[in-house]
This record gives structure tokens, C-alpha cells and sequence, in this order.
């Protein structure tokens, strides 16, 4: 290798120094330009490979993968304890003793007896048993024929712990009628699938009236709910299952639709009647309904109405176009929230959402984990909008933590810090301006954000209801959809008694066995409505 010359040991000149500079500053330029150019390609390639995901997706009938990854903000502000070195204590089992032996050993003379070696073994025993019934037959001298009647809870030839193992299958344990049949045939009892879905789908009128009750009891008493959403098929067309639910109760109903009227109706528990007082009045006037059609249902003497085509008809008399679908839409929602109210439901009860539309009456809680999720949809082009959405993002997880700690011990007076805090948080102006109008956006909820500090109770995400919706979308997965309107039934009534008893910290297998009738001299689980509404 050569020396280097003479030359290039020579400092340059001011002249070819300032060249220098500007031909490596017009290098850095034009690196900068390639690089956003990159990345801006790079987001569109990820954008259309996830268009053709969706679209595989859309042929295998199966629903479209989520648009971005969840959001890290409730794991990474977990509240840590006070002593992290101790950890809690697992408690002592509590197995009920069904039967006791004494183990004797022959011990040689002059030994003394020291008491017994307690050892609890734990058995399961599942066998078939069939019982043939020889039912006595008498004709009476008027030619009548009297026949013994069965046990109770005998359905087609099958007893009730077959239909409890049935039931606690697959609505805990995600088991397909398929699987069941072939479990059930290899432990010893003959039976087909129809009967398998007949068990699982008839006379279930006990179950879906319990269901009911939670969900009043739970409307009545719980001072929030969390909602959400996911889709469901019936009947070989998509529909949507709502999900209910608070700290100590969660039902699920699945329909065709997911509108607020929908949402409204599963709200008033079954009812049908239509009522127009003042908190359906104070409804249509936040809506854009014209003033003389609000003033004709006040002047109006009649309020309640029991059944939509009885309603109809009053919107026909007061001259109201019910063919104005918006219009109609807006008066049936409105009334339908009177009936709420008039049933004395959601009287202050916060529903906490997802900030789907629908969800969106009464008092309102935004989640905040939903919230902060839309920093990700955001694509930034250049490093310096990668950093404007990284301080805001630490800014708002900050501020999520302070926040979770207040509502652990409210004290007076920190909801104004709070408040300022927020209002200098999303009022940032980053020069990003997609990131700004997020910020504009968000701001513009802060009642529902801040909803919190009047309601300390609350809680700030809906993570509840997305864990009970998830029983739900495994079931889907495994199991398809439904097609009789029984089996929509049974699926909704069976799935949210079980996570209620989750909530109440019952055993849905001894549940099952109470209702049926097959706990024996155990304790009687007393109506779950009545568990729901104890504090």
C-alpha cells in the first residue's frame, strides 16, 4: 500500500472547507429524504400485507386480525406493593371427606399408641350407571290407566348427572357435542349427538329466568357496568354478542344488530313497553329532532305504551312520520330510554365502554387503555415525530399511574390538580399533525376520561369485559355458531351464569348439581340474583 501523498496532510483552505461542508450537508439532506421515503414504504407494504391477511381471512371465513398490537399501558403501571419480598399465602385446602378408613399394623407388645398418620387421597370416579325403571300400571274400575311417575329430572332416558356433566363440558370446559358423544359412549352410555344437544338445549326456562334476574339485580344494583362487543354467527349469518357485566354479575346477549336501540332494548331486561317522560324528552332533545315534534309528545296525555305497534300508533296520532327512518330511530331509542328509567334501571349507574357508539348513553366512562391505543395506529414519517409520540405516550402512562393510585385512597381536592394536569397533557402542540388532532380529540372527552374522579369506583378500562367476551370468541372458534334460537339461548344463558359464579366465587359444577337437584344434604346456593345484590 502506498503512502498517503504530501497533500493530504495540507489543512484546506476556508474556502474549500466551507465547499466541504456544504457538499456533506447536502449528503445528510438527501439521506434524510431516502430514509422517510423508506419508511414511508415500508408502512405501505405492512399496510397491504395486512389488506391481504384480511382478505385470506375474509375467503376462510374467519374475522379480520386486529389492526395493531395491545396496548402495554395497564401491565407496565401495575401498582407494585408495599414489601415486594412477601409473597401472599395460598390458604389450606378445604376438601369436603366423603369417606374415612382406618389403616391398622400390627405393632409388637409394650408399644404405645401415638395417634394416626393423616393422609387425604383424592379420587375421581366416573362410570356409567343404567337404571331400569319398572313403573306400576294399574286400571282403575272407571277404565282409567294410572302409571308410577318418574324421578324428577329425567330428560329422554337420561338423569340429571348426565346432563350436569353435559352441561359443565361444554359450556367450562369448551368441549364440542362431537367430543361429548364420543366421551360419553367410551365411559359406557349409549347416546347420540341429538340427544347430546337436546340435553344441552331443552328445558333450560329455570336457567334463563336466573339469568334474567342477574341482570336486573345487577342493573339495580351495581353502580357501573362494563360493555362490549364481539361478532357471532347464528342461524349461518353474522350477528354480534353484547356482553353486560360488573363486579359481580355478567350476562351475554347475542342479536343481529349492534346499534344503540339494540343495546338499549337488552338494557331493559325483556320488557316491551314504550315510555315517554321527561328522561325520554331530555333524550330527544340532545338529538337532532325538531322542537314541535318533541313539544307534541310532552303536550300529549298518554306516557306509557305496552308494545311497539301501540307505539307506532301514538306517533301516528301526534302526526309524526314514522317512514323518516332517522326520526323513527331517534323516538324509539328515547322512548326506550324512558322505559329504563321508568323500570327504575340506570338511574346512576356509570357504563364504562370501549367508545364504541352505541354504548354511549347516559353517564359515560371512557376506557383509558382504548384511549391510549390510538397512539399506535399512528405511522410517524421522521425521527423527531418517532419522539413526539414516545414523550407523549411516557406523559400519559404517567399520568394513567398517578391516577390509579388516587383511586385507591381518594383524598378531597386533587381532582383540580388532576384536571390540569390533563388539560396540559392532551392541549401539547407537537408540530405532528396527526398526533395533534389525536390530542384535540382526546381532549374533547375529558368529562368521560376524568369521569373517575366524581365516581372513584369505577374502574379506568374495560379489561373485565374483554376477559369474559373471550369465553365467548374460544367458543366461536371451536365450537362455530349457533342454529336453532335454543341453542343462541342456551349458549348466551349458560356462558354468563358461569362467569357470574366465577364473579360470586361459586363452583359452577356444584351450581349445576343444586339447580338439578343433585347436591344432596349440602347447602342450598341461594338465587344467584340474591348473591349479586349482597355488598
Amino acid at each position: 500500500m502506498s503512502a498517503p501523498s504530501s497533500d493530504s496532510a495540507k489543512p484546506l483552505s476556508q474556502k474549500a472547507m466551507r465547499q466541504l461542508v456544504s457538499d456533506l450537508a447536502g449528503k445528510i439532506d438527501r439521506l434524510e429524504q431516502e430514509v422517510e421515503q423508506l419508511r414511508l414504504d415500508n408502512s405501505n407494504l405492512r399496510l397491504d400485507n395486512k389488506a391481504l391477511k384480511d382478505e385470506i381471512a375474509r375467503l376462510k371465513n374467519l374475522p379480520p386480525r386486529p389492526p395493531f398490537k395491545p396496548s402495554g399501558m395497564e401491565k407496565a403501571t401495575q401498582l407494585r406493593p408495599a414489601d415486594p419480598g412477601r409473597r401472599p399465602g395460598r390458604g389450606a385446602k378445604r376438601d369436603r371427606v366423603t369417606r374415612e378408613v382406618t389403616i391398622r399394623v400390627e405393632a409388637p407388645p409394650g408399644s404405645r399408641f401415638k395417634g394416626y398418620k393423616m393422609v387425604t387421597r383424592r379420587e375421581l370416579i366416573v362410570a356409567a350407571e343404567v337404571v331400569r325403571y319398572k313403573r306400576e300400571r294399574w286400571l282403575t274400575p272407571e277404565g282409567q290407566t294410572i302409571i308410577a311417575p318418574l324421578p324428577e329430572g329425567i330428560v329422554g332416558g337420561f338423569g340429571p348427572g348426565v346432563r350436569r356433566f353435559c352441561l359443565a363440558l361444554h359450556t367450562q370446559g369448551q368441549v364440542t357435542t362431537e367430543r361429548l358423544t364420543d366421551l360419553l359412549n367410551g365411559i359406557g352410555l349409549s347416546i347420540s349427538k341429538r340427544e347430546v344437544v337436546r340435553l344441552l338445549t331443552s328445558d333450560l326456562e329455570p336457567f334463563a329466568q336466573e339469568d334474567h334476574a342477574v341482570l336486573q339485580a345487577g342493573l339495580n344494583s351495581s353502580p357501573y357496568i362494563t360493555v362490549d362487543d364481539t361478532g357471532a354467527r347464528h342461524a349461518r349469518r353474522p350477528g354480534v354478542t353484547t356482553q353486560i357485566g360488573g363486579e359481580r354479575f355478567c350476562v351475554f346477549r347475542t342479536s343481529r344488530s349492534k346499534s344503540r336501540l339494540n343495546f338499549l332494548s337488552l338494557l331493559r331486561g325483556g320488557c316491551e313497553d314504550y315510555v315517554v317522560n321527561e328522561a325520554a324528552l331530555d333524550y330527544l332533545r340532545r338529538q337532532p329532532v325538531e322542537a314541535a315534534v318533541i313539544a307534541r309528545l310532552a303536550a300529549h296525555p298518554d306516557q306509557v305504551f305496552a308494545s311497539q305497534m301501540e307505539w307506532w300508533l301514538h306517533l301516528l296520532q301526534c302526526s309524526i312520520n314514522i317512514f323518516d327512518r332517522p326520526l323513527l330511530q331517534s323516538l324509539n331509542e328515547a322512548a326506550t330510554w324512558g322505559a329504563l328509567r321508568h323500570h327504575g334501571l340506570m338511574q346512576n349507574t356509570v357504563v364504562v365502554s370501549d367508545d364504541a357508539g352505541q354504548f354511549r348513553i347516559g353517564q359515560h366512562a371512557l376506557c383509558w387503555v382504548h384511549a391510549e391505543r390510538h397512539l399506535q395506529k399512528l405511522m410517524p414519517g421522521s425521527p423527531k415525530q418517532v419522539k413526539a409520540v414516545e414523550l407523549v405516550r411516557e406523559a400519559i402512562w404517567c399520568f394513567y399511574r398517578s391516577l390509579k393510585l388516587w383511586k385507591q385512597s381518594p383524598s378531597p381536592g386533587g381532582e383540580r390538580a388532576f384536571r390540569r394536569q390533563f388539560d396540559k397533557i392532551f392541549g401539547l402542540h407537537t408540530g405532528y399533525k396527526e398526533l395533534d388532532e389525536l390530542l384535540a380529540r382526546l381532549a374533547r372527552r375529558k368529562g368521560e376520561l376524568l369521569r373517575v374522579l366524581e365516581r372513584p369506583e369505577i374502574p379506568l378500562h374495560t379489561n373485565a369485559s374483554e376477559n369474559d367476551l373471550r369465553a365467548c370468541v374460544i367458543k366461536r372458534k371451536i365450537s362455530g355458531g349457533t342454529m336453532s334460537a335454543d341453542g343462541r339461548v342456551a349458549r348466551d344463558v349458560m356462558l354468563g351464569l358461569l362467569k357470574t359464579c366465577r364473579k360470586l366465587g361459586l363452583s359452577f359444577f356444584d351450581y349445576l348439581g343444586d339447580r338439578l337437584g343433585l347436591n344432596g344434604d349440602q347447602p342450598k346456593i341461594p338465587p344467584l340474583a340474591v348473591l349479586v345484590t349482597q355488598a
